[in-house]
């Protein structure tokens, strides 16, 4: 049971990864749900568009995709991170690339946690879930 990060033709994200460890699990853990097994993989927009069209059959770039492995209240998965979209969105939302990227982070957990964000209001919710993970985080790595 552990939570790992792996790059794939992108430099590593300079993230405090045994504090974001410990953010992921209390997070988990305000939803009543264990961490099991998790991987972190950063890649390129021409990644992750390879991954969304091959797996998904969708032609289009996106920040995220996760693939849910969950059992019960264990959460496991693979989550890739197109650091690139994360960098494109800090500058359109004019927000902070690290804070980018740990909304985006946490997402990926809440989606394996059972919140979704495609459905009516369902996407209010989710960024709702996302700032309330931000706050627990606080100034620890931001």
């Amino acid at each position: 049971m552990a939570i790992i990060y792996q790059n794939e033709g992108v430099k590593a994200p300079l993230i405090k990864k045994r504090e974001v460890t410990k953010w992921i699990k209390d997070v988990a853990a305000s939803y009543d749900k264990k961490v099991g097994d998790v991987s972190y993989i950063f890649c390129s927009d021409e990644k992750i568009l390879e991954i969304n069209k091959a797996y998904l059959q969708h032609d289009y770039y996106t920040d995220i995709i996760t693939f849910d492995y969950t059992d019960e209240n264990v959460i496991s998965g693979d989550i890739f991170i197109s650091l690139d979209t994360v960098e494109s969105n800090a500058k359109e939302f004019n927000t902070d690339y690290l804070e980018e990227l740990h909304r985006i982070i946490i997402h990926g957990i809440l989606h394996l946690c059972g919140i979704n964000d495609k459905g009516p209001g369902e996407r209010e919710y989710m960024t709702e879930c996302e700032n309330k993970a931000l706050s627990l985080l606080g100034n620890i790595i931001l």
